[in-house]
C-alpha cells in the first residue's frame, strides 16, 4: 500500500487536464503538493483552492519543460523550500499532429524535450533521494499510443512509446529499493488536447475523464504495478495489436488518423497536461 497522508508530491502539467486531476486527488488524500506548469497565474489559483480546502501544503513552480535550464530550476527550487518529493508524476507533455514534412522541426525538437528529456531529468532528479530513503514513487504518463506506430502523429507515439518502456524498466531496477516506477496509459481523454490538435474528428473512440484516468493510476501505483492502461475498452487495443504485423497495424492507423479537409494539412499541434 502506497501510504499520501503527509507526503508531498511533484506534478508536472499541473495547470489543467489530467494534470490538475492528479492534483486534487492527492490534496484529497492528504498530499503537499508542488505544481509545476508554464502557466502561473492558473496553478496559483489551484495551489490556494487545495490549501484551502484539504489544509494540506500546495506551491507553485513556473517553468517550461521545452528549456534546458527548466529541471535544474525545478531541482534547486525544491531544495530551497527544504521540500522531499516522494511521489514525482511526470505528467507534462504535448502533441504534434498531421503530415510529418509539414510540421515545424523546432516544435517536434520541443516536443521530444518535453516528452522524453525532461521526464528522464526529473527522474534523474528525484529517484536517488527516494532509494536512499528506501520509499517512494513515480508515475509516468505514457499512452495507448505507445502500444503502436501512429502516422500523423509519429513523434508524439514515439515519445510514448520510450515513457513506456523506460518506466518499465526502471520499475525492475527500483523495486528491491523500495521505490515504485508506473507508467499510466489513457487512451481518449476529455481534455483539451485533441481539440487543439485538430485530431478530434477522427477519433470514435468513448472517452474517458481526467479523474478516471487518475483514478486508475492511483489504484495500480497502490498495487504495485508497472504499467496500467485506463478504460476497459483502451486495454484490448495492445492485445489486437499483438495479434497482426507492425507493419498492418501501421497500415491500419494510417487510414484512420488521415488529416481530412481543408486546413487540416498538419501544421496543427497541440499543448497537452501543462
Amino acid at each position: 500500500m502506497f501510504t499520501y497522508q503527509g507526503k508531498t508530491a511533484l506534478i508536472t502539467g499541473a495547470s489543467s487536464g489530467i494534470g490538475e486531476a492528479f492534483v486534487r486527488a492527492l490534496a484529497g488524500r492528504g498530499m503537499h503538493v508542488m505544481l509545476v506548469a508554464r502557466s502561473e497565474e492558473k496553478l496559483r489559483a489551484l495551489a490556494a483552492e487545495m490549501s484551502g480546502q484539504h489544509e494540506v501544503r500546495a506551491e507553485v513552480i513556473a517553468a517550461d519543460l521545452g528549456q534546458e535550464q527548466a529541471v535544474q530550476l525545478i531541482q534547486q527550487e525544491v531544495e530551497r523550500r527544504g521540500l522531499t518529493i516522494d511521489l514525482l508524476v511526470n505528467n507534462a507533455g504535448f502533441g504534434t499532429y498531421g503530415l510529418f514534412e509539414t510540421i515545424s522541426p523546432e516544435r517536434e525538437h520541443q516536443e521530444v524535450m518535453v516528452n522524453i528529456a525532461a521526464m528522464v531529468a526529473l527522474t534523474h532528479a528525484f529517484v536517488p533521494p527516494m532509494v536512499a530513503r528506501g520509499q517512494g514513487a513515480v508515475i509516468n504518463l505514457s499512452s495507448v499510443a505507445g502500444f503502436q506506430p501512429l502516422p500523423y502523429m509519429a513523434v508524439y507515439a514515439a515519445t510514448k512509446a520510450f515513457v513506456l518502456s523506460f518506466s518499465e524498466a526502471l520499475s525492475v531496477e527500483y523495486r528491491r529499493h523500495g521505490v515504485r516506477v508506473l507508467a499510466l496509459c489513457p487512451g481518449v481523454t476529455d481534455t483539451a488536447f485533441l481539440k487543439e490538435a485538430s485530431a478530434e474528428p477522427l477519433i470514435v473512440a468513448p472517452k474517458r475523464t481526467p479523474e478516471q484516468a487518475v483514478a486508475t493510476g492511483l489504484r495500480a501505483l497502490e498495487r504495485g504495478r508497472s504499467v496500467v492502461i485506463d478504460g476497459v475498452g483502451n486495454a484490448m487495443l495492445p492485445q489486437v495489436v499483438r495479434l497482426f504485423p507492425r507493419a498492418l497495424i501501421a497500415q491500419i492507423a494510417g487510414q484512420v488518423m488521415r488529416p481530412r479537409g481543408a486546413g487540416m494539412s498538419g501544421q496543427a499541434a497541440a499543448t497537452q497536461k501543462r
